[in-house]
Parts: C-alpha cells; sequence; structure tokens
C-alpha cells in the first residue's frame, strides 16, 4: 500500500508535492544514500591505499628513469674525458718528440710547458673520470635500491587491488541499485531543496542530511529541540532545520520510525503493615 501511494506522490511535479512528501522523499534519499555510504565504509581505506601505492610507483618510476638518465650523462662524460685524455697523451708524446729538435732554449722552455700543461688536463681529467664513476656507482646502487622497492610496491599493489576487487565485485550490484533509485528520487525533489540538501550532507561528518527527531533531541547533533519547534516539526507544514547543526528535521512517524515512549518509573508497591498484637 506504502508504495503505491509513494508512485502515485512521484508521478506529482516536484513543485506541487506538499511538504510532507517533501521531507519523505527527502528521507527516503537520505537512507538510499546511507546504505551506499555503508558500502564505501566496508570497502575502508583499500581505495585510498591503492592511490597511495599507485602514486608512489609512479614516483619510483620516474625516479629510477631520472637516475639512468643522469648515469648515462656520467657515462657520456666519462668516455668524452677518456677521450680528452688521448688527445692530451698524443699531444705530450708530440711535444717531447718537438723536443729532440729544438734549435735553442727558448722552444724547448715552451714545449716542456705545454707538456706540462697537458700532463695536468690529464691528471684533472683522471680525477674527472674517478669522481663520475663514483657518482654512476652510488646512483646504480640508488636505482638498485628503487628497483626493490618498485618490486615490493607492485607486489602490494597487486595484492591490494585484488582485495578491493573482490570487495567492489561483492557490492557492485547493490550499489548500482542504490545509485540508480537514488537517482530516480532526485528526479522527483525540488531542486533547490536537493541543492540544499546536498549541501548539508556534504557539511556533515556522518553524511546525514536528514534527521528525525530523537528523544525530544536533533537526530543529527542531539541537541535539545524546544516544545514549541518540536510541533512545528510535527505538523509538517514547512521544512524546519535544526539550529545548531542546520540539518533538516522530520518526525519520527514520518520517517517510519517508532516514537520515543518515555517510560514512567516504577511506583513502590504499598506494602501492608503487620499488626502487632500484645499477647
Amino acid at each position: 500500500m506504502a508504495t503505491t501511494t509513494t508512485t502515485k506522490e512521484a508521478k506529482k511535479n516536484p513543485q506541487d508535492l506538499t511538504v510532507e512528501q517533501k521531507l519523505k522523499a527527502l528521507y527516503q534519499l537520505q537512507t538510499m544514500l546511507s546504505k551506499i555510504d555503508e558500502i564505501k565504509t566496508l570497502r575502508g581505506e583499500l581505495p585510498l591505499e591503492v592511490q597511495d601505492l599507485e602514486d608512489e610507483i609512479a614516483g619510483l618510476n620516474t625516479r629510477i628513469e631520472r637516475l639512468k638518465s643522469e648515469i648515462a650523462e656520467l657515462k657520456t662524460s666519462i668516455a668524452g674525458k677518456k677521450v680528452e685524455i688521448e688527445a692530451a697523451k698524443s699531444s705530450v708524446a708530440k711535444y717531447k718528440e718537438q723536443q729532440d729538435n729544438v734549435r735553442n732554449n727558448r722552444e724547448y722552455d715552451f714545449l716542456s710547458k705545454e707538456i706540462e700543461f697537458q700532463t695536468l688536463e690529464i691528471e684533472l681529467c683522471e680525477k674527472r673520470i674517478r669522481e663520475f664513476t663514483d657518482q654512476q656507482n652510488d646512483k646504480e646502487k640508488e636505482v638498485g635500491k628503487c628497483s626493490e622497492k618498485l618490486e615490493e610496491r607492485t607486489k602490494d599493489l597487486e595484492a591490494k587491488r585484488n582485495e578491493l576487487d573482490e570487495i567492489v565485485a561483492e557490492t557492485k550490484q547493490e550499489e548500482e541499485k542504490l545509485r540508480d533509485k537514488a537517482k530516480e528520487l532526485e528526479t522527483k525533489i525540488e531542486p533547490r531543496l536537493l541543492q540544499s540538501f546536498k549541501r548539508i550532507r556534504k557539511n556533515s561528518r556522518n553524511g546525514l542530511g536528514i534527521v528525525y527527531v530523537q528523544r525530544d533531541a536533533c537526530g543529527g547533533c542531539f541537541n535539545k529541540i524546544p516544545p514549541q519547534r518540536q510541533l512545528d516539526i510535527r505538523s509538517r507544514k514547512k521544512i524546519i532545520v535544526c539550529e545548531y547543526c542546520g540539518r533538516i528535521m522530520i518526525d519520527p512517524e514520518l520517517a517510519g520510525v517508532a516514537p520515543d515512549v518515555k517510560s514512567e518509573a516504577p511506583k513502590d508497591k504499598p506494602t501492608r503493615r503487620r499488626r502487632i498484637t500484645s499477647e
């Protein structure tokens, strides 16, 4: 019977719905969205963990590529220095040969200085080669460490993805149905009211945009609601929001929840006084 009533209400233009019908549709939407939130909670931190691992793996790949590029540059530099050494050695050999055929001391001194300069160039190149080789070795070790870490993280990612895929597979069908119903309900709610509801829901920690009154208090922030405001909520003539947390409030009956019954303290049973008689 309730389904038939809801269907009839659904066919109406959102603008033509009564406040009671609007509140009822909103609460139904909240119920579905809360179930979707529960499914997300079931997945826990897995989506974030998968994202973090993907980012870390991407960072490691970038680092390894950069290190390999730097190693290639160092190898090129080492090869260049070796070429410079060979050229300097060739010059030294040439200048020494020329020294044997000098005609005066001036030419001999000039060639000696050139030999000395080329020898220093050779020593400098050899020093640079040692430095570049040390840097290359350090970077190759770093590549090895990064590669090991990359392998570990890739295995972790695969395990987390499999775990997440299993949970998603279990809940996917239910979540899709809920999302379809939620989208359908959204079309039957006044756009401005729906936008306000979504904004309230986004700003609340528990994702509740509409709550019912519980024990004379707001079901969202649990602050006490004045009696007159409770009467306004029960009248269902206008949309009431909590003055503390801003959530939309409805009465428990409209939410399909049994209203709280305040239990009275049990009265003491009268005790019979024993009649004392003197014997």
